[in-house]
């Protein structure tokens, strides 16, 4: 089976802003997989008051540094 998915670009990140309705908090989480971000924010819409927003960000060289060092630690 081919994969048809086109290839992410290494200087982008996929973060995902939702609202945790059991504390009424609104939480991000950040994924270099856009669909893992989609399927993560798919996941957090579990009533009417939910909601979940992928938004697609441009790292600079030294937030793709920071990233890489977090992935390691």
């Amino acid at each position: 089976m081919e994969n048809k998915q086109a290839p992410q670009p290494q200087n982008v990140e996929f973060r995902v802003s939702y609202l945790d309705t059991l504390s009424g908090r609104i939480e991000h989480e950040e994924f270099s997989d856009r669909s893992a971000a989609e399927r993560f924010a798919d996941a957090q819409l579990k009533d009417e008051d939910s909601w979940a927003v992928v938004d697609v960000v441009v790292l600079h060289a030294a937030q793709q540094q920071e990233r890489a060092q977090r992935l390691v630690a």
